[in-house]
């Protein structure tokens, strides 16, 4: 498995920031290849994704603790992908959201198509950089 992490600081307070994680419907917004998001009961999330021109579904489980300011989730079948995002409040009105990603490089290449070695993390590296600007744009905007 190789580790993702990256980190953007957000010119909101964290309660902002922290519903703004909660509103999958905005997900397509920011989240690159995320087309819908659907909400489940006892935790669970179906994502509609776009990669490599090809549509699939992923199903998620996702867990939260508000208290900490993290939230975590994993899928349940191929890709295996495993991932948080945390919360940690700079000032009153600044916060900064850290988004690790774990996944094998393999597996995401076969699932959703892709560069192949080294070029793949460079591409998820990005990948996750730019969701997380278009996440800030979103939340900023929002207030």
């Amino acid at each position: 498995m190789s580790t993702l992490e990256e980190h953007i600081d957000v010119g909101v307070p964290i309660d902002t920031v922290w519903d703004s994680l909660h509103r999958v419907e905005d997900y397509p917004r920011f989240v690159e290849g995320v087309r819908e998001v659907r909400t489940e009961a006892g935790g669970r999330a179906r994502l509609e994704v776009e990669a490599d021109g090809r549509v699939r579904e992923l199903e998620a489980e996702v867990s939260d603790r508000r208290g900490e300011g993290v939230m975590e989730w994993h899928t349940t079948g191929a890709p295996e992908l495993v991932g948080s995002v945390s919360l940690k409040p700079i000032d009153e009105n600044h916060t900064r959201v850290q988004a690790r990603l774990e996944y094998d490089p393999g597996a995401i290449r076969e699932a959703l198509g892709g560069p192949k070695g080294f070029a793949q993390a460079n591409a998820i590296e990005r990948l996750v950089r730019s969701d997380l600007e278009h996440f800030k744009e979103c939340v900023e905007q929002r207030r």
